[in-house]
Parts: C-alpha cells; structure tokens; sequence
C-alpha cells in the first residue's frame, strides 16, 4: 500500500502545492481541513481517493489525532496573517504547531516538515514573528528531526500579496505602500512545495532552511515591476510609519469595538510592525541551494495570472497594438 501523508491546512494556498506533489509522488494525501467542503479542488490531484479532504480543527486534541492516524508523515501548512476569534496568533501558530508535533511523535511518525515564516523572532514585538518563532521552538521541542521552512512573501496564482495590490489599481489612481523601502524576496509557491515534499521522502537534511527567491528589491520597485506587468501607471507613494501605526490603530479598534462584526482586512498594527523589518534570507541560513532547488524569479510567473488587472485583462496587448496602428 502507498505511503500515507496528512497536510494540515492541505487546501490552502501554500498546502494545495504541497498535496498536488505528493500526489504525484504517489502518496495517498489526506488534507486536513476546517471545512472540507470548501476543500473539494484537491481531489483531482491524485486518481479517485488518492487525495481526500477531512475535517480537522488544529485547536482540537482529538481532531488532530484523529486525522493523523495511520500516516507515515506529516505536514503543517497552518497560519494566519491576522487574527479572528479564536483563531488568534498563539492558538494556531505556537500552540496549534506544537500540538500537531507532539502529537507526531506520540503516534510515532518518522517526519515532519513546518512552514514557518523568515523573521520569526522570540523576542519580537510583532506577535505573528513571536507566536511563528513559538511554534518552530515547539516542533523542534517534539520532533528535533523536523524540517522548518521559513519563506519570505510567496507568489503565485492565488497568492494575496500580489493579486490584493493588482485588485487596488483598479480602484485609485494611487497606490499607497507601508514599508515601501522594506526589502523582500518573493519565492515561487512552487519551489516551497518542493522543498516541503524533499522533507517528507528524506530528501532534505533535518533543519531550518530560509527560502527566498533569486531577486531581492525594496517593496516599491516589486510594486512598479507589477505596474509594468499589468499596463497601469498608477503613483506609488511610501506611507510614513507613524501614519500607517495611526490608520491600522483605528482600524483595529472598530473591529475590537464591533465584536468581530467589521473584519479590518486592510492593516493592522501587528502588520505594520513586520512591514518594518526587511524580508530576506539571512547570510549564514540554509537555502535552496542546499536542497539543490534554483529558485523561479517572480518576472516569469506573473504576467501568466497577473493579466487580470490590465485595462482589457487577457486582450489588453491586441488593443495596445491596435492603438499603435492607428495612431
């Protein structure tokens, strides 16, 4: 019988990769899930019930056991970029990861890869830095043969960084940056999947490794090589921190003081704080270079999905050919 891995948050945007690897590989893939009927886009990954979606609640002691019973490894995939309810930063991130390790090792499972995040940080004043440093401590605490992966900002088709800027070009004439001489090194979602599946079939040496794509650029110049990609001139202006830390402090507060009721899904002051600090692989880190991985520069990728947000989407080079002509 093939070999059995669980994906916790297999159906998200990073885990979907994942699973469709492992798929590939030949594996049975079990995705763990909130909600499995949202989750039905991974079943075709793999030949009928090769890759199936379960119901899974990584707050849950039972739920997480359950669902990995009988598998040879296991990957977590979970995070969140804010929080809501009780869903918050220390419940998934430090003691969700760290539940699903112990756990691992109680049923006995050889391997385990995480998905962490560059500039996780324990003694950072930012909490998703805090509780993601929190979490790799607890893996490593469970499972000391565990393989973290800690990427910088990811790319692609369903990605929010690149798309969620896109869809705001279309609605102002500005696009307003925070941390806009930050510096990042977006990495292709498909090259951290194939780092994750070298750390379940053996491939990749127990560890930390920081994946960061071949271009390192400051936010503004990642926001006007999008401009360019998309046929938009839109200005690109650089928010001043303490503007930013005043408009994410109001929209923090109305979602506190609506109950949840109004999601502040713009900026929050835990954002703020990371947008601060530079996104990059560290000098002395282990990389994809150490996995033997060459990494996709995001000038490759993007124009495939990013032709959305051009002025007539998939048709927007023949009509800027056409007004060549007949100017």
């Amino acid at each position: 019988m093939s070999k059995l891995v669980t994906i916790y948050g297999g159906s998200g945007f990073v885990g979907r990769y994942i699973a469709r690897r492992m798929a590939k590989e030949g594996w049975r893939v079990r995705v763990a899930v909130r909600r499995p009927n949202e989750a039905m886009h991974v079943k075709p990954y793999g030949v009928v019930g090769q890759v199936e979606p379960v119901l899974c609640n990584i707050r849950d002691e039972a739920s997480v056991a359950s669902v990995m019973e009988g598998a040879d490894a296991v990957v977590n995939c979970v995070g969140v970029l804010s929080e809501r309810g009780k869903n918050t930063f220390d419940a998934v991130q430090a003691d969700g990861a760290g539940r699903i390790a112990r756990i691992a090792a109680e049923q006995g499972i050889e391997r385990m890869v995480h998905i962490s995040a560059i500039g996780a940080d324990a003694e950072s004043n930012s909490d998703y830095a805090r509780t993601k440093a929190m979490g790799e401590a607890a893996v490593l605490d469970a499972m000391p043969d565990a393989v973290i992966l800690r990427p910088s900002v990811i790319f692609g088709t369903e990605d929010e960084f690149y798309n969620r800027f896109g869809g705001m070009t279309r609605m102002s004439p500005v696009l307003p940056l925070v941390g806009a001489e930050t510096k990042f090194q977006p990495v292709y979602v498909d090259d951290v999947a194939k780092a994750a599946v070298m750390g379940v079939l053996g491939e990749a040496t127990p560890g930390v490794y920081e994946l960061g794509g071949p271009v390192t650029a400051t936010f503004r110049a990642l926001m006007a090589e999008m401009l360019e990609i998309i046929h938009r001139n839109r200005i690109i202006v650089g928010l001043p921190f303490w503007v930013a830390r005043i408009m994410a402090g109001t929209l923090d507060v109305v979602q506190f003081a609506s109950f949840g009721l109004i999601r502040n899904n713009t900026l929050t002051r835990d954002q703020v704080r990371n947008l601060a600090r530079d996104n990059v692989v560290s000098d002395d880190a282990k990389g994809f270079s150490d996995l033997g991985i060459k990494p996709v520069e995001a000038a490759a990728v993007l124009p495939d999905y990013l032709w959305k947000f051009r002025p007539s989407g998939q048709y927007d080079d023949i009509t800027r050919s056409a007004g060549k002509l007949s100017s």
